[in-house]
């Protein structure tokens, strides 16, 4: 055992004190080169330094892409690792933004590379994809039990693609992204303040008044900024289950570095605004 509280208690905690904001550790080619370093390893050691110095003792939460890192092959593999070191000695939570989900023991390796107390990829969450059905992210919802962390589940995301699959219905009515979320009320049933099995919610996809997003954890919310969606869409989207939602921004802080002022500026200025629309809402 890591003697960590549940992650959705730790969660909740960072919130209310820093603010609902997550940042993202994205890496890619065109953004190394905006910040003029060059796009090899030297560029993204860089790059990930300097986000993790400028927001790790400041925003609640951040979320390395794992693809940009595993690109680099394990020179890369371990940059990711230094930066998630970092910012959690530092106080940010790490999401894991690895989209992980396959069956069996399979499942249950990915889980203990991001999810196992020894790892050195050990971070808070883990996003994984239940598209092999919810049952196969068993491994990774008992790992994740058994060591304090959580999970964000992609359920209904920013993707146009998404929809074939997620809205899809099933013969009891319900439609895959719907299954997925009560699930996940299961999972969360009677935890306070706050579950640790959140769901991945695009926050571009307009009135979500049809689906029950109220299911005991957080929602991980994609597609604040460049994507489209502003902080004050949150309440329009989420309705009453806003206060559990935690809104994403990349490329809107990111594209303000390499200064560390002016990238810790951004970040404040997204997690103001998002504060004025959750109080709001």
């Amino acid at each position: 055992m890591t003697g960590l509280e549940p992650f959705g208690t730790r969660l909740r905690r960072a919130m209310d004190e820093r603010g609902p904001l997550c940042v993202g550790i994205d890496p890619h080619a065109s953004l190394l080169a905006q910040w003029g370093l060059d796009d090899d390893v030297a560029g993204l050691e860089r790059f990930s330094r300097t986000v993790v110095e400028a927001m790790a003792e400041r925003v609640a939460v951040l979320k390395p892409q794992s693809a940009f890192f595993e690109r680099f092959g394990a020179r890369g593999v371990a940059v990711l690792e230094k930066a998630v070191e970092e910012a959690r000695a530092a106080g940010a939570l790490v999401v894991m933004d690895a989209k992980r989900g396959d069956i069996g023991s399979t499942m249950a390796a990915y889980a203990e590379s991001f999810l196992h107390k020894d790892a050195p990829l050990f971070s808070d969450a883990l996003t994984v994809s239940p598209y092999l059905g919810y049952g196969s992210l068993k491994p990774a919802v008992d790992l994740a039990r058994e060591n304090g962390t959580g999970l964000f589940v992609l359920a209904l995301t920013s993707n146009p693609e998404g929809g074939e699959v997620q809205h899809a219905l099933r013969p009891d009515g319900r439609t895959v992204g719907a299954t997925m979320l009560a699930h996940l009320a299961a999972e969360n049933a009677g935890q306070q303040p706050l579950g640790s099995f959140g769901a991945v919610v695009g926050a571009t996809l307009g009135d979500l008044s049809s689906y029950d997003l109220d299911m005991g954890g957080p929602l991980l919310a994609p597609g604040i900024g460049a994507q489209g969606a502003t902080p004050a869409d949150l309440p329009g989207v989420f309705g009453k289950a806003v206060r559990n939602v935690v809104p994403n921004v990349s490329r809107g802080v990111l594209r303000h570095g390499p200064d560390v002022v002016a990238l810790r500026d951004a970040a404040e200025r997204f997690a103001e605004e998002i504060r004025i629309a959750v109080a709001a809402g």
